[in-house]
């Protein structure tokens, strides 16, 4: 009785696993960097849980593009035209590896882009245009 109670419990664990999503690895985006992202065939929607930090566009039936916005992990869900999540995907929108540099005073944050200069981010509160 313990070996067939195994073996129908090994049989519905590879039955679920076959009908869940595709777990595919974490995408790491830059902050106002894109990156592209291949999508199963079938794709209806893509969804992203938060806009804040990421945005997506959808080229084709094939293929979108990821927008990082802002730091922080989200995620990305894509559904077929059954309604099934056929693929899930964490997103994390991290600094660029260079060329961003961080100004504090106080309560009070300035980021700017560098390169050979620097220049103030649109997003950030700082007055003045160069550190």
């Amino acid at each position: 009785m313990r070996g067939s109670a195994a073996g129908l419990f090994s049989a519905l664990t590879l039955v679920l696993a076959a009908g869940s999503a595709a777990a595919a690895p974490a995408m790491v985006v830059a902050i106002d960097q894109s990156a592209a992202v291949a999508l199963p065939r079938g794709t209806r929607d893509v969804l992203i849980g938060n806009p804040a930090i990421a945005d997506v566009n959808v080229l084709d039936a094939s293929k979108a593009v990821v927008l990082g916005k802002g730091y922080g992990v989200t995620n990305m869900i894509v559904i077929d035209q059954l309604g099934r999540t056929v693929m899930e995907r964490r997103i994390v929108v991290a600094a660029p590896e260079t060329g961003r540099v961080s100004v504090i005073r106080g309560p009070k944050v300035d980021d700017y882009a560098c390169a050979g200069g620097c220049e103030r981010d649109q997003r950030s509160g700082g007055d003045s245009a160069k550190p």
